[in-house]
C-alpha cells in the first residue's frame, strides 16, 4: 500500500513540473501578439491532455500490476526478497520516468525564440569582446579629422544662433502684440537648450532650439503633477506629468472670455473660438482634453502654431525671406527660406515650467535627424501627458563642468566624433534605436565619474574609446540610466526638485527589453559604426562635404 502511494506521489510530483505556470523556462519569451500567445496555449493544453492520458493509462497498470502482486502474495507469501527487489526496481523506473518527462520538457519547444534578457551570446563580436576588436585612428589622425570635419563645420554656429535668436525674438514680440492679456496666455522669452547651446552641435544644417515657457492669464494658473503622480504610473510611462488648469485661489475651472469683451479677431486661449462659453458649460473647445482639466498637448501646439502664422504675417513685411513650418512630425519645426533657395531649419516649442526650477514639461519633442526622438523618451499614452525635459539642466551641468576640466578638455570634442560616426551610420543603414541624446546621456555618466584630469586634450583617443565602451555595456544590460532622475550623485548646486532626486532610476534603453527586433537593430547598427569608424574618420579627414543649408553671408534684416 506505502509503494502505492509513493507511486502516485512521483505521478502527481511529474505533473506539477510539467505545469507551465508553475515552472516556466527561463529562456521562454512571450510572443509578440494576441493570437500567437492563444495558438501557443492551445498547443500546449493539447500536450498537456494527451500527457494527462497517458499518465493516467500508467496509474492504472500500476495499480493493476500493484494488485497482481498482492495476489501473488496472499497466495503463499512467497519469495519476500523478489518481491523488495521488484519494487526496487518499479520505483527505479518511475524515477527515471520522471528524469525522461522533465528533460523532454525542456527541449521539446526549442523553436520559441529566447529571452532578450542576456544576449551576449547572440551578439556579433569582433573577436573574443567586441570592442577590443576596435582600433581607433590615432591622437594625430583623430585631431586632424576634428579640425578638418567638425570644427570648420561648426564654425559659423554662433552666427546662425545670432540670426535666429533676433528674428524670434522679433516674432514673439509680434506675437505677444496681438494677444489680449485678459484671455489671453502670456509668452516668455525664449530658452536656447540642446547642441547648438552645449557647443556640440555635428549635424548639417545647424539647428536651434528654442523653448517659450507659457502662462495663463490672471485669474488662472498651471498646476503641473509630475510622473502623472495622482495615480499609479507604469514603467513605461516614467519621464512624464500633467498639466492642471485652475483658478488660483483653487476654484474650478472656468473662463473669463463671457465676462471680458474680446475683439472680432481675437482669441481666447482656453477657447478654440470666442462663442462665450460660460464656466458652467462643457469644455470641448478647451484646450485642455475633453471634459477634464488637464491640458491636452495637441490642442495647445494647434493654438501655437495659429498665433505664429498670425504673428508672421504681422511682421513678414521687414524680410526678405519666407518663413514656413517644417517636418509634419514635428509641430514647433519651423523653416527660414530664402530667395536663392538656402534656408535655416529652427525649432520653438511652447514648454511650462516647473515650480521655480529649470525641469519643463514639453508638448513635443523634436526630431533628431533620420527618426531619432531627442529627448530619450518614447511616445505618451494619451494627449495630457506632457514630456519632461531636463535640457536647461543638461546646459548648466556641462557648462559647471567645463570650468573645471583642463583648458581645452576633449569631452565635447568625444561626444562631437560619436554623433559624426553614428550620423553617418544612420544614413547608410537607416535609423536605430540609439539616438545622439544616448550619446550624450553616457557622456554625462563619464563626466561624473572620471578625474578632470583625464580629458585632457591628448586623451581623446583614450577617451573616445570609453565612451564605446560604456555603450556596448548598456546596450548588452538593456540598461541606461538617465543622467537626472534618480541620480544621487547630481551634485546639489544643480537645484534639481526634490522629487526627481529620490525617483526610482529611469531606464532609456527599456524598450530594447520589449522590442527584440529594435534592439537587434541597435545593436548590429552600434557595432557597424565601430567597424567603419575608422575608415569613415580617414575619408572624411581628405574631404569635407560642403553645406548647402549654411547660413547666407548676406541675409539682411530690413
Amino acid at each position: 500500500m506505502a509503494m502505492g502511494l509513493f507511486r502516485v506521489c512521483l505521478v502527481v510530483v511529474t505533473a506539477i513540473i510539467n505545469h507551465p505556470l508553475l515552472f516556466p523556462r527561463e529562456n521562454a519569451t512571450v510572443p509578440e501578439n494576441e493570437e500567437e500567445i492563444i495558438r501557443k496555449m492551445q498547443e500546449h493544453q493539447e500536450k498537456l491532455q494527451l500527457e494527462q492520458l497517458r499518465l493516467e493509462e500508467e496509474v492504472a497498470r500500476l495499480a493493476a500490476e500493484k494488485e497482481a502482486l498482492e495476489l501473488v502474495a496472499e497466495e503463499g507469501q512467497k519469495q519476500p526478497e523478489g518481491q523488495a527487489g521488484w519494487d526496487l526496481w518499479s520505483t527505479l523506473c518511475m524515477i527515471l520516468f520522471l528524469i525522461i518527462e522533465v528533460w523532454r520538457q525542456d527541449h521539446q519547444d526549442g523553436t520559441l525564440p529566447e529571452c532578450t534578457g542576456s544576449d551576449e551570446d547572440e551578439l556579433p563580436g569582433l573577436g573574443g569582446t567586441p570592442l577590443q576588436g576596435l582600433t581607433l585612428p590615432n591622437k594625430a589622425t583623430l585631431s586632424h579629422f576634428y579640425e578638418r570635419c567638425i570644427r570648420g563645420a561648426t564654425a559659423d554656429a554662433a552666427r546662425t544662433r545670432e540670426f535666429v535668436e533676433g528674428f524670434v525674438d522679433d516674432l514673439l514680440e509680434a506675437l505677444r502684440s496681438i494677444c489680449n492679456p485678459d484671455t489671453d496666455m502670456e509668452m516668455e522669452d525664449f530658452i536656447g537648450v540642446d547642441s547648438m547651446y552645449e557647443n556640440w552641435q555635428v549635424d548639417r544644417p545647424l539647428l536651434c532650439h528654442l523653448f517659450v515657457p507659457f502662462t495663463p492669464p490672471e485669474p488662472y494658473r498651471f498646476y503641473p503633477e509630475l510622473w502623472c503622480a495622482s495615480r499609479s504610473v507604469p514603467l513605461d510611462h516614467q519621464g512624464y506629468g500633467q498639466i492642471k488648469v485652475g483658478l488660483a485661489d483653487g476654484d474650478p475651472l472656468g473662463c473669463i472670455c463671457g465676462k471680458s469683451k474680446l475683439g472680432e479677431d481675437m482669441l481666447c486661449l482656453l477657447h478654440g473660438k470666442n462663442s462665450g462659453v460660460h464656466p458652467s458649460s462643457e469644455m470641448e473647445d478647451l484646450l485642455c482634453a475633453k471634459e477634464s482639466p488637464y491640458l491636452d498637448t495637441t490642442r495647445v501646439m494647434k493654438w501655437f502654431q495659429i498665433a505664429l502664422t498670425r504673428a508672421w504675417h504681422r511682421i513678414a513685411h521687414k524680410y526678405e525671406f519666407d518663413l514656413a513650418f517644417g517636418q509634419l512630425n514635428t509641430p514647433g519645426s519651423l523653416k527660414i527660406k530664402f530667395r536663392s533657395g538656402k534656408f535655416i531649419p529652427f525649432n520653438l516649442t511652447p514648454v511650462i515650467q516647473y515650480d521655480d526650477s529649470d525641469l519643463y514639461f514639453v508638448s513635443h519633442l523634436p526630431k533628431e535627424p533620420w527618426g531619432d526622438e531627442g529627448g530619450g523618451a518614447g511616445t505618451p499614452a494619451s494627449g495630457t501627458e506632457w514630456l519632461l525635459s531636463f535640457a536647461v539642466y543638461e546646459r548648466h551641468f556641462l557648462r559647471m563642468t567645463t570650468k573645471a576640466l583642463p583648458e581645452g578638455a576633449c569631452h565635447l570634442s568625444c561626444l562631437q566624433i560619436a554623433s559624426f560616426l553614428l550620423s553617418k551610420q544612420s544614413r547608410l543603414t537607416g535609423p536605430s534605436g540609439l539616438s545622439h541624446y544616448h550619446l550624450k546621456t553616457a557622456l554625462l555618466h563619464l563626466l561624473l565619474s572620471q578625474r578632470a584630469t583625464d580629458w585632457k586634450a591628448a586623451h581623446l583617443n583614450a577617451r573616445l574609446h570609453e565612451l564605446f565602451c560604456f555603450l556596448e555595456k548598456s546596450l548588452l544590460e538593456k540598461k541606461l540610466h538617465h543622467f537626472f532622475v534618480g541620480n544621487r550623485k547630481v551634485p546639489e548646486a544643480m537645484g534639481l526638485p526634490e522629487a526627481v532626486r529620490r525617483a526610482e532610476p529611469l531606464n532609456l534603453f527599456r524598450p530594447f527589453v520589449l522590442q527584440r527586433t529594435l534592439y537587434r537593430t541597435t545593436v548590429d547598427s552600434f557595432y557597424e559604426m565601430l567597424k567603419n569608424a575608422p575608415a569613415l574618420i580617414s575619408e572624411y579627414s581628405l574631404h569635407v562635404p560642403t553645406d548647402h543649408a549654411s547660413l547666407p553671408p548676406k541675409a539682411v534684416i530690413l
